[in-house]
């Protein structure tokens, strides 16, 4: 059973205030649906987002309407759906005994993933959980990359070394997964103390951002991260990731305090709806504002949903029912809002959005294949690269003088 008051946000569409609703019908732009009004131009829109925040400890908030045009929309649209085939594919591949290990799945959660991305910067600094596939997507890598990792194949992002929860790339500004829960959290703080270092006086700070579950969210060191982030005024972003389950557990049985965005007591919080990618990058350019002028941390609760289990390990269904998860595709799928927001605004039509689909079912295929034409590392060099270094690290790829061997004999000098 979700918690009664963190559930009240994730549970219903955005409903428009009655000023607003005054506001559309006195406005001669044409009106598409409940979120979206104002036609401005032949490609541009301005969409609704009444009831898509809740503020804490804060003077403004996000704006209630977001401008998009449709190259925008559809960009969000095909990312979302890759990542969303990308997933599916990793649970076959799981089931059929290509991926091996720990394996932690994305789809429901897509819109977070996205709507961050697209209000981020490419120099802010980003690290997440093990459910980091997407995140990884988005930030400069490619189905190839990802399901190459998965496979253990020396073409993966992390050249098969890391696998599923071990995700980074330095030249994007992500900084992995974390197998870990909730250790990513002060490696962030870390990130953000270096951004506030290197920023130049007078301009606007990068930002850093660690994304972490509500089943971390009552950590120490996420306490002592926030603590130190609040005293040195860091341009630092907690966001919590609630998809209601900390593992198999509800957030109402696991935390006495659900309201993840007012966790930082006078540290300012925003809950988001993280369905809708439309409210994710309203809110989350408003967030990075806020953080980049200096004025300290921010806490951000992202309202969404994971349709796989925890991992694939859990089947996800003994501790909340299929009718439940049911229901949340049926009203919430984040896709489904994009489509249908899509249609309504005259951006594209279902056909069309059928041939995208069909499109990038077919590149996501063509990926996996590449993928697994790739071999796993071997070793010499790959084991042996990036553990040593002699000269204070300018040297990445310096094999140690000696590897000592279980079987002596095998033992390598260099």
């Amino acid at each position: 059973m979700i918690a009664t008051k963190a559930a009240s946000l994730f549970l219903r569409r955005s409903v428009p205030t009655a000023a607003a609703a005054a506001s559309r019908s006195s406005n001669n732009g044409r009106i598409f649906g409940a979120n979206t009004r104002l036609m401005s131009s032949s490609n541009t829109v301005t969409f609704d987002l009444t009831g898509s925040f809740e503020t804490h400890n804060l003077d403004t908030a996000p704006n209630d309407t977001i401008e998009m045009t449709k190259e925008e929309l559809l960009d969000h649209f095909e990312l979302m759906y890759t990542m969303r085939r990308m997933e599916i594919t990793c649970d076959n591949e799981y089931k059929a005994r290509n991926i091996r290990g720990f394996c932690h799945l994305y789809d429901g959660q897509e819109a977070v993933a996205t709507g961050i991305n697209s209000a981020f910067e490419p120099e802010d600094s980003w690290i997440t959980s093990y459910r980091c596939h997407c995140t990884a997507l988005a930030r400069g890598g490619s189905v190839a990359s990802v399901l190459g990792e998965l496979f253990g194949n020396v073409d993966g992002q992390t050249q098969g070394k890391g696998g599923s929860m071990h995700f980074y790339n330095k030249e994007h500004n992500f900084f992995g997964g974390q197998g870990i829960v909730g250790a990513q959290v002060p490696v962030g703080l870390g990130l953000a103390f270096a951004n506030h270092y290197n920023a130049t006086p007078g301009k606007p700070m990068q930002v850093a951002i660690a994304c972490y579950g509500d089943g971390a969210a009552n950590q120490g060191q996420i306490w002592e991260s926030a603590n130190m982030a609040s005293l040195w005024k860091l341009p630092m972003i907690f966001c919590i990731e609630n998809n209601h389950y900390g593992m198999g557990t509800s957030i109402d049985r696991h935390s006495s305090h659900s309201d993840y965005y007012k966790m930082g007591n006078h540290i300012p919080g925003v809950r988001m709806d993280g369905m809708n990618v439309l409210a994710v990058k309203e809110g989350m350019r408003f967030v990075k504002d806020y953080v980049g002028q200096g004025n300290g941390p921010m806490y951000v609760e992202m309202m969404t949903y994971r349709y796989h289990g925890h991992s694939m390990s859990d089947p996800g269904t003994t501790y909340r029912n299929r009718e439940e998860i049911a229901l949340t595709r049926s009203t919430r799928d984040p896709l489904e809002f994009v489509k249908k927001t899509l249609i309504e605004a005259g951006f594209s039509d279902a056909e069309q959005i059928k041939e995208t689909e069909k499109r990038i079912r077919k590149e996501v295929a063509e990926q996996v294949k590449q993928a697994k034409s790739s071999s796993p590392p071997t070793i010499e060099p790959h084991l042996y690269q990036y553990i040593f270094s002699s000269d204070g690290g300018k040297e990445q790829n310096e094999f140690p003088p000696h590897i000592r061997m279980p079987d002596f004999a095998k033992s390598k000098w260099y």
